[in-house]
């Protein structure tokens, strides 16, 4: 349990089909804190239980002022009337919404029923749910999963069916943009990911679209993945970031990391699938483009850290009383998957590790496991490559993967994203130069890139940047795509390169963008641009948190603070 949360008494119930007149037994409750996120709570029965025993306890308690439930004003909302609750349990966040193991070692299936007041729902990442007399709303998850997985939203939202077993929940003001944007996609990436995977084992897959204040990209919760709202583009470009919070319906969920040190067997697999699935979607070029844009945020991640920092490796060894939130980095994502591209690699057949990732999936389906097992049943699935000690191959070891900090021994080769790179790195050289080439820059026709291939043109013209004078404003007006874009990831670059620029005649983008939403990817980078600029980004980043502050999420308040020296946490 954490701190915040009370329990008031604990009781073991009579066992079914017992004496009529069996009393509950009180049994002893005591709480031993051991770190500033966690107390074990201690259970003492009345008497020792048989082996093999079924035993219902009862335990009185009550939550809400946790760091795992989040209560938004209405101000925080999309549609400002009314105010809205969910629960964020990954890592290690639940024990404050309800007590548990909390650990993903431990998977347990879960029942609940929630009432709440009129003109408000209540969703759960759960596989049924019904809707009963008072708004009370019944739920059951019939599949075990980890204890940071079971999720509950209250909130006015509403929802459209966008598939076979798709549906969108938002708030009433967004469900028109969610059904028009996903309307028939999740179906088909679904139907790849199970060809390449094997099957869909959750039965629904639905998506909610949280409120603007939502602080994180995604969160995989089974049957129903909250996402932010910086999804909604209105043009589609962004419906592919939906693709890895799929693949955790198979790496994460269904075959989860026993231990939070070993986070790379949720994320380096996933990272792995997602990319899968969108070479088969949208080609190899594009795919290899994307993940030549992770490259190099692990390279920004360890370049800022240093590549030997403890936390740059695969298995972190997690000390007691440290909170595994606090080792997240970029590492188990990319240099995950760089080690699972290493295995394929090792395979040399694409169609043969995929086979392999199918039986990964249906061995260790519904169970905790760890790196260990995972290696030992490749080299299972490969006898040859076992007799072969690929294991040990000097320079690429296992152990090596696993335990020394560092830059991945191993890269696959994002060489065929180079079509599109190239023409968006020959495009960010015409606009950097002294004397634009009119002509050269008019010849290059941009409205058939996707997303990634503007962010990697954008991300060029702002390493490029500051520009020479008025080379920013003729590119505003040359690619109104761009400069009036509503997708967010092209908003947080353009943003960042009118800062770099000192572009006052568009400094309301900015504004605009930090009051449209919360997210902390968009947000931290934004105001660290303005904080470490001119006087006048300076005041334009006082007076837009001043704004926007009630909107935010209290931790990327507290993060704002910070970078604007008014105090506020690490």
């Amino acid at each position: 349990v954490h701190p915040a949360l009370v329990v008031n008494r604990a009781a073991l119930l009579p066992p079914p089909g017992g004496p009529g007149d069996a009393a509950e037994q009180e049994v002893f409750v005591e709480i031993w804190p051991y770190a500033s996120y966690g107390c074990t709570l201690l259970i003492v029965l009345p008497q020792a239980p048989l082996a093999g025993q079924l035993l219902t306890l009862l335990i009185d308690y009550e939550a809400g002022e946790g760091p795992g439930v989040c209560w938004l004003s209405p101000e925080q909302t999309a549609g400002k009337q009314k105010p809205y609750m969910y629960t964020q349990g990954q890592a290690v966040l639940n024990r404050s919404f309800f007590p548990c193991f909390d650990t993903p070692s431990v998977k347990f299936t879960y029942s609940a029923t929630v009432q709440v007041p009129e003109g408000f729902t209540a969703v759960m990442s759960a596989t049924t749910w019904e809707k009963q007399k008072d708004n009370t709303f019944v739920f059951e998850m019939s599949q075990p999963i980890p204890s940071y997985l079971i999720a509950l939203v209250v909130g006015d939202i509403v929802s459209a069916d966008v598939g076979p077993r798709s549906r969108v929940w938002a708030e009433p003001c967004l469900i028109e943009a969610a059904k028009k944007e996903y309307d028939g996609v999740i179906e088909e990436f679904l139907v790849v990911g199970e060809r390449l995977f094997g099957p869909y084992v959750w039965g629904r897959y639905d998506i909610l679209f949280m409120p603007p204040s939502f602080p994180f990209g995604g969160m995989e919760n089974p049957c129903l993945t909250f996402v932010t709202p910086c999804l909604l583009a209105g043009d589609r470009s962004l419906v592919d970031v939906i693709i890895h919070e799929i693949c955790h319906s198979w790496f994460g969920n269904l075959v989860t990391n026993a231990t939070w040190g070993e986070f790379w067997l949720n994320e380096g697999f996933t990272m792995y699938a997602q990319r899968r699935i969108s070479t088969e979607v949208y080609g190899l070029p594009y795919t290899c483009l994307e993940a030549a844009t992770g490259r190099a945020l692990l390279r920004q991640h360890m370049d800022a850290t240093g590549e030997d920092h403890p936390l740059n490796k695969l298995r972190v060894v997690i000390e007691p009383g440290v909170n595994p939130d606090d080792t997240y980095n970029e590492t188990p994502y990319e240099k995950g998957y760089c080690f699972v591209s290493y295995l394929a690699h090792l395979v040399g057949d694409q169609s043969k590790f995929d086979a392999f990732l199918q039986a990964y999936v249906d061995r260790f389906k519904f169970q905790s496991i760890t790196a260990d097992d995972t290696l030992g049943f490749f080299l299972e699935y490969f006898p040859d490559l076992k007799e072969k000690g690929v294991d040990s191959i000097p320079g690429f070891e296992f152990d090596c993967w696993l335990n020394t900090p560092g830059w991945p021994p191993y890269l696959p080769d994002l060489s065929p994203g180079q079509q599109l790179m190239r023409p968006a790195d020959e495009l960010a050289e015409l606009w950097a130069a002294d004397s634009l080439n009119m002509e050269a820059i008019e010849a290059v026709e941009i409205t058939g890139w996707r997303t990634y291939q503007l962010v990697y043109f954008l991300d060029q013209v702002l390493q490029k940047s500051p520009l020479p004078e008025g080379n920013v404003e003729r590119l505003s007006k040359m690619y109104p795509k761009i400069s009036k874009a509503q997708n967010a990831e092209l908003r947080l670059r353009w943003c960042q390169i009118i800062l770099k620029n000192n572009l006052e005649a568009e400094y309301s983008k900015v504004k605009d963008f930090l009051h449209s939403q919360g997210k902390q990817k968009y947000t931290l980078p934004l105001y660290r641009a303005m904080w470490g600029g001119s006087e006048a980004t300076r005041a334009l980043a006082i007076e837009t948190f001043s704004d926007t502050a009630p909107q935010l999420h209290v931790n990327v308040q507290n993060y704002v603070k910070k970078i604007l020296g008014l105090g506020g946490a690490e």
